[in-house]
């Protein structure tokens, strides 16, 4: 039979009424032939609720016990999505990530998959099993104990069964129908793709979006795995939702496929460094050790052999950069002081086109030239273009990038 994997999130899964929801969904997929694989999330908000938990009990915790508490609320999801399918006498079992096993390393709360064997499931489907609703977001490390992936860690759960299983398709099923061109609640003509290049889509990702979770965008490439982003409170088609795929499986694409947005960005300058070899290794070496995750680079021509060095970085890791950067000043860089500005969002254009159409980059300024919005930094790839603005900008620049390269019109 071919494998179909369903992965449903925290708030398709919400209460008992969406988990019997879900279920048809999946009864569906049944009726066609396939032998399906149900990733499941936490019931919404059940994980910031066991992390609360956690945090109270025990502020400097156990990284084992924090993933063995964290982790137990997909264990009830799918039990009860379980139990809900077997009431529609669809033959399904519940499996916790140890019984598959999905192994991974010994990083708690950021574990890596590394192995995902298919004899237990399979030899399951080979006796009548129909479904297997799988608890994502969690494996088992060497030592034998519940590790944990990270926070979206069930998408990446999702995508690595279908690559190991070698599944059809991977369904994500979300609050959301799809893909949009930008953030349909700030521009109103931003429109559904019927399909995006996994590049794009890593991007958009990896730049703010928050449809899908970048690492399962990354694995998806890498394996070759279809990804459909899908509403779980909306009435399906087989062309329903936005499906994530190879390059050369779409036809014809705008040359810019979305337009990406972040609020929570920090620019941070060191004043009139003392410029000479090495210096920015230094810098972005300790930022790398304490954890930051530093973004778009800028180092102003050298005069009288001092330099300011402009970058930006998510604005919960601020605290800890400025006590990296005191900790080596005077000692192993000589610089005046550390300016944070903590009103600023990075706005960024993303298409596959860029590749071969030149002029993005002059539009894209232009555009936010004529709506009077300074550019404070700027960084491009080979697919996308971001630039730092004031944060009261933020709607006027999308809405702006949105209407000048048409993204509300299909190829």
């Amino acid at each position: 039979m071919p494998t179909l994997v369903m992965k449903f999130g925290g708030t398709s899964v919400a209460n008992l009424d969406r988990i019997r929801r879900a279920a048809k969904r999946v009864g569906v997929e049944v009726a066609k032939g396939y032998d399906v694989i149900v990733i499941v999330s936490a019931m919404s908000g059940k994980t910031n609720e066991l992390v609360g938990w956690v945090n109270e009990t025990s502020p400097l915790y156990d990284a084992r016990e924090y993933d063995a508490i964290v982790s137990s609320g997909e264990n009830v999801t799918a039990g009860l999505m379980a139990l809900t399918l077997q009431e529609m006498d669809v033959p399904a079992r519940s499996w916790q990530g140890w019984q598959v096993p999905l192994m991974t390393n010994s990083a708690h709360s950021q574990a890596r998959i590394e192995e995902i064997p298919t004899d237990n499931i399979n030899a399951k489907f080979g006796e009548g099993m129909k479904v297997a609703v799988v608890a994502g977001f969690q494996g088992i490390s060497p030592e034998g104990r519940i590790t944990t992936l990270g926070r979206g860690g069930s998408d990446t759960t999702a995508v690595a069964f279908a690559a190991a299983f070698d599944a059809e398709r991977c369904d994500i099923y979300t609050d959301v129908d799809g893909v949009y061109t930008t953030d349909p609640r700030i521009c109103q003509k931003a429109r559904k793709l019927d399909r995006i290049a996994f590049e794009e889509m890593l991007e958009l990702a990896s730049l703010g979006a928050k449809v899908l979770q970048t690492r399962s965008v990354e694995l998806a490439m890498r394996y070759k795995v279809k990804l459909r982003v899908l509403s779980s409170f909306e009435e399906q088609s087989d062309e329903a939702g936005t499906l994530v795929c190879d390059e050369d499986e779409i036809m014809e694409s705008n040359v810019v496929a979305g337009v990406a947005f972040s609020r929570d960005e920090v620019q941070m300058t060191l004043r009139s460094v003392a410029d000479r070899p090495g210096i920015a290794a230094i810098i972005f070496g300790t930022l790398s050790d304490a954890g930051v995750n530093v973004d778009m680079i800028v180092q102003d021509i050298s005069e009288d052999g001092r330099t300011n060095m402009t970058f930006s970085l998510p604005s919960e890791q601020v605290s800890r950069a400025e006590k990296a950067m005191d900790a080596i000043k005077g000692e192993e860089i000589n610089y005046e002081n550390v300016v944070t500005d903590l009103d600023v969002a990075k706005i960024s254009v993303v298409g596959i086109g860029m590749r071969s159409q030149s002029g993005v980059a002059a539009k894209m300024f232009k555009v936010l030239s004529d709506e009077g919005i300074n550019i404070k930094v700027i960084t491009t790839s080979e697919i996308k273009i971001s630039v730092l603005v004031d944060r009261k900008y933020l709607e006027l620049a999308v809405q702006a990038l949105h209407d000048a390269f048409e993204l509300e019109k299909a190829a």
